[in-house]
């Protein structure tokens, strides 16, 4: 026999939309919007000190006599703990909070890119560099728990899209920031500095960031119209009101969470392509030099950025209407993972500025449903206190492509003598996978039973 508990996923919305109450209007009455920007710029920071080895490692070379074939390594040695802490990350956050555990993440990784700045050698950049990816494993699931327990349902979309957004703002910047403190200092001072940067945010979050419960500028009117939306504004009590327990390694259990995670690796998998090899391919296969590299390597970022909004807008303003979670969440899955596969026709295509074109389409298709891969852990968890555990298992394996997809790409490059054509297959085939998955790996969007 099977009982299920009620999370905020269960809110009901009228087919009209008539049964959502009004959204509160007037000055001091969106504090919600303030968290998911200080979320924003908590992953924009995050995102910023992954990147900023990336961009001095030029400089580093000579300094610290890192070879090529070493670059690499250290390179890949940040995802295997970011992907391991994953799954202890968002335990944590559901166990002690998200302002504790976010603050405490931002601090680790704060240090650990202070430290890149001060070492002497290959085997401390390796060790700096794991311990970021480590402290670095509460930017993703602390900001999806966050949303679910400040936004109600039919807004959840965008807030993460919002705080999603993060990363492409935040390895945008890394650049041009890196790039002018490395000119105009020393690449340990733009270590230091972008270090220091994320005790900034560390100090705002710690001064803005409560629980809804106990948030000194939250309106009675603008809480009330969260807990109508389905969030829950105070965990405490709705863990309590959820007798039956699932353990964390009961998570695993379920077909949705392995859909889930499935879907997540097919998606993340080309999404790191544009992360790695992207800039690569230009230069080698569209004949780019630099200054062409430099303007329009960024356009499929900054497309990028609005497809996610879109993604966010289009799913929220669907529940609104009144469609089911489960409804919504396989439109903007299926649809955004089944167009990124045009990654695929760039093999075909002549011109460079014709590849560019299916490039963008393809990356902000990936952007267009990363939103709502944020929503899935809140939509199903059994209880409110599982939404970080599920959303660190989701993250977990989307971060084993991380590691294997710069990989494999790589080998199909040597085996093939430099060509992107298989490299760009596999992507797009991975992306028919990921949207088959969301259709029928996962069957419905709602809490999972509690057995």
């Amino acid at each position: 026999m099977t009982t299920r508990s009620v999370t905020e996923s269960e809110a009901p919305t009228a087919p009209s939309g008539a049964s959502l109450p009004a959204r509160p209007r007037g000055r001091g009455k969106n504090v919600r919007w303030g968290i998911a920007v200080l979320c924003f710029g908590g992953l924009a920071v995050n995102y910023l000190d992954r990147s900023t080895l990336s961009v001095a490692l030029p400089s580093m070379s000579d300094d610290l006599r890192i070879g090529p074939e070493t670059q690499g390594f250290i390179l890949s040695a940040f995802f295997f703990t970011y992907a391991l802490c994953q799954l202890p990350a968002g335990a944590l956050l559901d166990k002690y909070g998200v302002k504790r555990v976010f603050a405490i993440g931002a601090i680790w990784w704060s240090v650990a890119t202070v430290g890149m700045g001060l070492v002497r050698g290959v085997g401390s950049l390796v060790g700096a560099r794991m311990l970021l990816g480590a402290g670095e494993a509460a930017g993703y699931p602390a900001p999806a728990k966050a949303v679910s327990r400040w936004f109600p349902r039919h807004e959840r979309t965008l807030a993460n899209s919002v705080w999603d957004n993060g990363a492409r703002v935040g390895t945008a910047i890394a650049l041009p920031l890196v790039t002018m403190l490395v000119s105009a200092f020393h690449w340990r001072v733009a270590f230091i500095a972008c270090g220091l940067l994320g005790v900034l945010w560390i100090i705002g979050w710690w001064r803005l960031y409560h629980e809804p419960a106990d948030h000194p500028k939250l309106t009675t009117e603008e809480r009330a119209y969260i807990e109508a939306g389905g969030a829950h504004t105070d965990e405490t009590a709705a863990q309590e009101a959820d007798a039956p327990e699932v353990r964390w390694r009961d998570l695993f259990r379920y077909r949705t969470v392995w859909g889930m995670m499935l879907g997540f690796f097919c998606l993340n998998y080309v999404i790191y392509f544009f992360i790695t090899w992207f800039p690569s391919y230009l230069v080698d296969e569209r004949g780019f030099d630099l200054l062409k590299l430099g303007f329009f390597g960024t356009v499929p970022g900054l497309v990028a950025i609005f497809g996610s909004l879109l993604g966010g807008f289009t799913a929220d303003r669907l529940l609104r209407k009144g469609w089911s979670t489960t409804r919504v969440r396989k439109t903007c899955l299926v649809s955004g993972t089944l167009c990124s596969s045009v990654i695929a026709l760039t093999v075909v295509v002549p011109t460079a500025s014709g590849a560019l074109a299916l490039l963008s389409l393809s990356y902000a298709s990936l952007t267009f449903s990363t939103a709502s891969v944020a929503s899935l852990p809140a939509d199903v968890a059994p209880t409110a206190g599982h939404v970080a555990s599920l959303a660190g298992i989701q993250n977990f394996a989307s971060n084993v492509a991380g590691i294997l997809g710069p990989i494999v790409t790589g080998f199909l490059l040597a085996s093939s003598g430099g060509s992107y054509l298989v490299p760009l297959l596999v992507s797009g085939a991975l992306s028919v996978v990921g949207a088959l998955t969301y259709a029928f790996v996962i069957k419905r969007v709602e809490p999972l039973p509690v057995r």
